[in-house]
């Protein structure tokens, strides 16, 4: 795969070998740490032997950055590209999902350093397709459809190890696109699957928005996406946008009330779809608003129906959803911090806290560890929970996320008790130390 990679490019083991050398030093590697041309070739070639070896995560630093980039110099990294051909290469060479995408990721900034956005997602082909539908919506496939939807996937899984404001600059204009294009004569066999394209970028561009502190833009986008759910014939998706217009109205100025009114919507339409994972969420959700609104018994009532909808879950559930027993377990934690035991609560948020390692779930992780902070001050060990939430500092401000910010905040208020504290000093300064940087 990687030979034939090569070739389609044209080049030859010494041109491919000078090429990454060439890499190396605009990435500013040492020179002196650098093999000759004839070494490089040397590997090129054993990579692609009978017997390959694979490349170590330096080199394949160096092959992402060559095969990033189409032969033009633009940015490619979606389906059919050759950064794509390279990622598969490199997992029948047995490389883990967790380096690829940390491999993704490293290119996903490169793209958006000189403020490239969504055509680093997608191939040259399907950048091509794209303008002529725009232009022309009867031109618009199978192939563009799933295009844009790849494009949508690709950018929520960067969320925890890309900033929110970079993610915003990659999704606009697949929001624009989707935009446009459900509003055009579409043949009916497409436009549902546009609809449920829009509505995934529409939901994810509020939830970007809210993140950035544009919460005018953020309802504007969840309008558009529960609009575009509402003409869907499965009412699951329309609860998840509830869900994550719930989860942000919550830390805005509407509030607990507000929250729990969509949460409702969610519940009644996850009730009636076909997601048994989207129940989940929603119930688990549901249980969340209620402890926090001081009632015990309907939270208590709602964590039993999610635990009973996962248990009934199936791999094959339309959602594709990456809720899963961890996230109800944090869930859970939150319902015990405000209506149960302090000690119970820390455990739950512990456990969910060291099964999130994702990159992706950064952001989830760094919530539930500030939560897991909060149990142990109501537990009278205020010290040992300013050694949970410096971990949380650097998370928080990593992605520029507002929710786990606002978390933080919350934790450093229950802290004032113990404001002349040198360990309390101590947090602040890290606290400002990293926001002035």
């Amino acid at each position: 795969m990687l030979k034939t990679l090569r070739k389609r490019r044209g080049l030859s083991l010494a041109d491919t070998a000078r090429a990454l050398l060439a890499i190396a030093g605009e990435l500013g590697q040492p020179r002196t740490s650098l093999p000759t041309v004839a070494g490089l070739q040397r590997s090129v070639a054993r990579w692609e032997s009978a017997f390959p070896k694979r490349p170590d995560g330096r080199h394949q630093l160096l092959l992402a950055h060559l095969y990033g980039r189409t032969p033009a110099g633009s940015i490619a990294l979606g389906a059919g590209s050759d950064f794509a051909a390279l990622i598969e290469a490199l997992v029948h060479l047995g490389e883990s999902e967790t380096e690829l995408a940390r491999l993704r990721t490293v290119l996903v900034r490169a793209a958006t350093d000189p403020g490239g956005g969504m055509l680093a997602l997608m191939s040259p082909s399907v950048r091509t397709g794209l303008t002529a539908a725009l232009a022309d919506p009867a031109r618009v496939d199978e192939d563009l459809v799933a295009a844009l939807a790849q494009v949508v996937t690709d950018v929520d899984a960067q969320v925890g190890t890309v900033s929110f404001v970079r993610l915003q600059l990659m999704l606009a204009p697949a929001v624009e696109a989707c935009r446009q294009l459900t509003a055009s004569p579409l043949p009916a066999s497409l436009l549902d699957r546009m609809r449920d394209v829009s509505v995934a970028a529409h939901t994810l561009a509020g939830r970007l928005a809210f993140e950035t502190r544009d919460d005018v833009a953020s309802r504007e986008l969840y309008t558009a996406a529960t609009r575009e759910a509402g003409l869907l014939p499965d009412r699951w998706r329309r609860a998840t946008v509830h869900m994550s217009h719930a989860l942000v109205t919550l830390y805005s100025a509407q509030g607990l009330a507000a929250a729990a009114r969509l949460t409702e919507a969610a519940v009644r339409d996850a009730g009636t779809g076909d997601s048994v994972v989207v129940r989940a969420r929603a119930h688990a959700l549901q249980a969340e608003t209620a402890a926090r609104a001081g009632e015990a018994h309907q939270a208590r009532s709602a964590l039993g129906l999610a635990w009973y909808d996962m248990g009934r879950a199936c791999a094959d559930d339309p959602s594709n959803s990456s809720f899963t027993n961890n996230h109800l377990r944090g869930f859970e934690g939150v319902c015990e911090l405000y209506v149960g035991d302090p000690q119970s609560a820390h455990d739950r948020f512990a456990a969910s806290a060291k099964a999130l390692v994702e990159p992706r779930q950064q952001v989830q992780r760094a919530i539930v560890t500030t939560d897991q902070a909060l149990a142990r001050i109501r537990l009278d060990e205020a010290r040992s929970a300013t050694d949970l939430l410096h971990a949380c500092v650097s998370a928080a401000v990593a992605t520029g996320g507002r929710v786990p910010a606002m978390r933080l905040a919350q934790a450093r208020q229950a802290l004032r008790p113990w404001r002349r504290e040198q360990w309390v000093a101590d947090f602040d300064d890290h606290l400002m130390d990293v926001l002035r940087a």
